[in-house]
């Protein structure tokens, strides 16, 4: 059965520079996917007019007087049902934040109008994604990755393995990998209920795309996307518990 489709949706863009707001504005308006377009000068009228519209959208640049953009962020993960976060900024420093707080997009100024279009359509599949609930990874995070000059999110359920590069990790997908600053130990500590175990000092595996276990004289190697990976002797016995323990999150047929 086909799903209907997704409303169009309406955008609250929150930026103290009028040219930038209202380039971003006129931008969004330009897309059929974009129903309503608002504005807010500061993040406090941006909340003002939170209370006041159903938003689906707010595209917020971040270095603002009085309540920036992250403080704004934080205030609407606290809303019951809170609008999606699109961040516009001249900076590149602040995607680890933007990963901490669930933005769907990160947008570098000077805007162009393709990766408006691309911020638009990861909503709408993000809303999607929330519609289809039970066919997806509840909770499933997006962590925000530089290709080529520009910061784009990818789902923490397309990962297979991560790997430790000093202070960064590089996480590996089936269409590449990608280096971000985000320690290994950070990622271990959050993406344990995801299903993810440390097989290495260096390496964090996603246990659902384990395939083969191999144990060749007291050397245990894991193949996950038919790539063979160690596993240390020290964490061969949690990893062995881990993979026996009945998994309740899925169900056959």
């Amino acid at each position: 059965m086909t799903r209907p489709s997704l409303p169009a949706l309406t955008v609250l863009v929150v930026d103290d520079e009028a040219p930038a707001r209202n380039e971003v504005a006129w931008l969004l308006d330009q897309d059929d996917r974009v129903s309503r377009v608002l504005t807010a000068s500061s993040g406090t009228a941006a909340l003002a007019a939170l209370e006041r519209e159903q938003i689906d959208v707010v595209f917020s640049d971040i270095a603002m007087p009085g309540l920036d953009g992250m403080q704004l962020a934080r205030v609407i993960r606290r809303f019951a049902e809170r609008p999606q976060i699109v961040f516009v900024t001249a900076y590149d420093t602040h995607a680890v934040d933007a990963f901490d707080l669930d933005a769907v997009d990160y947008l570098m100024k000077p805007v162009r109008p393709e990766r408006i279009g691309e911020a638009v359509r990861r909503c709408l599949a993000s809303a999607d994604r929330e519609t289809r609930a039970p066919e997806t990874d509840e909770g499933d995070e997006t962590i925000p990755v530089e290709l080529g000059g520009v910061t784009r999110f990818i789902p923490r359920s397309e990962i297979r393995w991560v790997q430790a590069q000093g202070d960064y990790a590089r996480l590996h997908t089936p269409s590449g990998s990608h280096l971000v600053r985000i320690p290994l130990a950070t990622l271990e500590d959050r993406w344990a209920e995801a299903g993810f175990v440390r097989i290495h000092r260096s390496t964090l595996v996603a246990t659902r795309h384990i395939s083969e276990v191999h144990n060749d004289g007291g050397r245990c190697t894991v193949v996950v996307d038919g790539n063979e990976l160690q596993v240390s002797r020290r964490h061969t016995r949690a990893l062995r518990t881990t993979l026996l323990r009945p998994r309740t999150d899925t169900v056959d047929g």
